[in-house]
């Protein structure tokens, strides 16, 4: 018997995102590579800027943005039960993260520029800058995505599928993932 709607191509969230999160991870592990390559082939240099990066900084982006993702995973869990405004809650909650990782990444670059640590000022801050600034860029578009479906959930009479809060949870976790990436290299090494 043959299936009508085959798993493969029918993943949770939908095949596009999943094409989405499969060209991202290989762009940021592609810079993140070159990043390394970099550390490798000038180490005093990298000790030297790395000197400027603050460890709970990043670590503190880190639980923030994990703890959003938790709050969409209970999301996504309690609308399959049926619990639409429970589901819109949580995805408050976690667009509160979201705006939460934002808000104090912000506060980290204004500090990086008044320091004068910035894209031009050598190869480890133009990695930083590139690297930190296109993922904030897209913890943004998730908290876009979030709000979205945030105030769709919020209608009585909402038509959001399941499916679409799961392709704002993947996108999310995508944000996680590569913060997970980002955060050693930056942070920690």
């Amino acid at each position: 018997m043959r299936r009508k709607h085959p798993h493969i191509l029918y993943p949770p969230g939908g095949i596009l995102i999943w094409m989405v999160v499969v060209m991202e991870l290989v762009t940021f592990i592609a810079a993140l590579a070159a990043f390394a390559v970099f550390q490798h082939q000038h180490p005093v240099a990298a000790a030297e800027a790395a000197r400027h990066m603050n460890a709970w900084n990043g670590l503190i982006y880190s639980v923030t943005l994990i703890t959003g993702g938790f709050f969409m995973a209970r999301a996504i869990q309690v609308l399959k039960a049926g619990r639409q405004p429970q589901a819109a809650g949580y995805i408050l909650v976690s667009i509160f993260f979201g705006v939460a990782f934002l808000v104090l990444k912000s506060i980290e670059y204004a500090h990086k520029m008044e320091a004068g640590h910035t894209w031009t000022s050598g190869t480890y801050f133009m990695y930083y800058w590139l690297i930190t600034g296109f993922h904030y860029l897209h913890v943004l578009m998730a908290v876009l995505i979030l709000t979205g479906l945030y105030v769709y959930l919020r209608r009585r009479q909402s038509d959001t599928m399941l499916s679409d809060v799961m392709m704002g949870g993947i996108f999310w976790h995508l944000c996680d993932i590569i913060w997970i990436l980002i955060f050693p290299m930056f942070y920690l090494i």
